[in-house]
């Protein structure tokens, strides 16, 4: 039966076998935190336990798949295929295109990790370090830290999302199938796709995913603004100061989300993007550059020299407080994002060729989280051994996002009272410009024939924005743990799980669709 779309206005009808179920499991996610929140936190970190501790072999393998998959097509001749079509022009120029990229991939990660994660290894907070026989403190130390930061951050989470990307695009743009985390799998199914039960279950599954994953990020930016009031302002850390950041924080996401791609995401993406370049210049001409650059290359180094060692410990190298809490729960959150976030960075590819899209979607942003990590970080964990500021001890006192904001109250020549207004609406802006664009996406995916050219309803965007909203706040404002973030990592883990094994599936249709499928097209029409 064919779809019908809504004669006035450009977007289509609800699926309802999709929006559905959907909704009515996260509304009762949101009852059940407002009735019983401690009983919802104990089950989130049951379900941590349980995904990363039977499952933390097959993230790992999935990544570092992932990565290598990625390379091979980056630099074969496959980069020269066009998306769309030989004739297919960009709608965005570079510049606009990779703001978009950049502050709807990693929203406010780096912002917070940026500094938190490097000074926590360094300092082995929550006993990082103990498995590995690493004295915190030391300079051994020191370059583990931003060794296992560009690890974490830059080319392996990306190339997750690269794969979802990719795939969507081509199946979309090349081979005319619908704009669904579904049409990424027929090359393995074929016409099984469109059975309705198997269509619906799955992108129900990554509208779920993306939903946790997004409120996990928000509630991880929540964290670090609340906790930048509480050790810059003295403003205390309570309920009613995260129902009132994030009720804002909602409100403005999920309006330029209902403005749309061209009018509000892209606008949000292009400010937040000029205020990161501003910040990473400016620290960089007023901080230890030489030593910035000596510590970044020696962390490279760590990162290459255990690249597989790191890629491949599921939890008995690395231990429980680094490799669960931190390499695989984040390996959740990119997972939990990656199908749904695929979908955004395939729309907005027409036009590119596959080597252009890696570029922007895989080297650009990993060159500049190594970039933002060394100059962060390097010249954070330099203070940190000269005695400038005890991050480490503030770290310890205000939980793991509170580094950051000693940092920034130690810049040269009295700056943080300028920068530190600018980071926390910087802050405002990264998580909102993700949740924006991922609302969009999920509003997409809950609406009949939607294409790149149509914006799925306002109310759609209204109602995820909210349920986005409400489980972040809910979370992060009863279940911080010890870290002061333990929540919202635990809710990653729960959306991550929900689509590990789609992602695996688009990762196996990947490799079939590129490297098989292709290939057997150029032999058949030389033939």
């Amino acid at each position: 039966m064919k779809e019908t779309k809504e004669k006035t206005g450009s977007a289509g009808l609800v699926r309802k076998g999709v929006f559905i179920p959907a909704f009515v499991i996260m509304a009762i996610v949101v009852a059940i935190g407002f009735i019983n929140n401690e009983g919802l936190a104990k089950g989130a970190k049951a379900f941590f336990g349980f995904s990363l501790g039977k499952f933390g072999w097959l993230y790992q393998l999935v990544a570092v798949v992932s990565v290598v998959v990625i390379a091979i097509v980056t630099c074969s001749k496959l980069g020269d295929m066009r998306i769309g079509g030989a004739n297919a022009k960009p709608k965005y120029p570079f510049g606009t295109w990779f703001a978009m990229i950049l502050t709807g991939g990693i929203a406010v990660g780096i912002v917070n990790w940026g500094i938190n994660e490097p000074l926590i290894y360094y300092g082995n907070v929550y006993g990082e370090l103990d498995q590995l026989g690493i004295q915190a403190g030391t300079q051994e130390a020191a370059r583990f830290a931003l060794g296992r930061c560009f690890y974490n951050w830059t080319f392996v989470p990306y190339a997750m999302y690269a794969v979802s990307g990719l795939l969507i695009a081509y199946m979309y743009f090349n081979k005319k199938e619908k704009l669904s985390v579904i049409s990424t799998l027929k090359p393995l199914f074929g016409k099984k796709t469109e059975n309705p039960i198997f269509m619906n279950t799955v992108d129900t599954l990554c509208s779920l995913a993306i939903t946790l994953g997004m409120s996990s990020g928000l509630g991880t930016g929540l964290a670090l603004l609340i906790s930048g009031l509480n050790v810059v302002y003295k403003i205390p850390n309570n309920t009613f100061i995260w129902v009132l950041l994030g009720g804002i924080a909602t409100l403005i996401f999920t309006s330029s989300a209902i403005l749309g791609v061209d009018k509000g995401i892209r606008r949000l993406a292009s400010l937040n993007s000029k205020i990161f370049y501003g910040l990473l210049i400016f620290l960089f001409i007023t901080g230890p550059m030489a030593i910035i650059l000596s510590n970044s290359v020696s962390g490279l180094g760590e990162w290459l020299n255990n690249f597989f060692i790191w890629g491949l410990d599921s939890g008995d190298v690395g231990g429980e407080a680094l490799t669960r809490w931190w390499t695989l729960a984040d390996w959740c959150s990119w997972i939990a994002y990656a199908p749904i976030m695929g979908i955004f960075l395939g729309k907005i590819a027409y036009g590119r060729t596959v080597r252009e899209f890696m570029i922007i979607n895989w080297v650009m942003p990993s060159l500049f989280g190594i970039v933002w990590f060394s100059v962060w970080g390097g010249t954070g964990l330099n203070w940190q051994m000269n005695g400038v500021v005890d991050m480490v001890g503030v770290i310890k006192e205000s939980g793991a996002t509170a580094g950051v904001w000693a940092f920034l109250q130690n810049l040269p020549l009295g700056l943080g009272i300028i920068i530190i207004p600018v980071v926390m609406i910087t802050l405002m802006l990264s998580f909102s410009t993700a949740a924006d664009s991922m609302t969009s996406t999920i509003a997409s995916i809950c609406t009949k024939g939607q294409n790149m050219e149509e914006e799925p309803p306002k109310s759609q965007k209204l109602i995820w924005g909210i349920l986005i909203g409400s489980i972040s706040i809910i979370m992060g404002a009863v279940a911080g743990g010890v870290r002061g973030i333990d929540g919202v990592k635990q809710l990653a883990s729960v959306g991550g799980f929900l689509v590990l094994f789609v992602f695996l599936l688009q990762l196996i249709a990947f490799i079939k669709t590129f490297f098989v499928d292709l290939k057997k097209e150029k032999n058949g029409k030389k033939e």
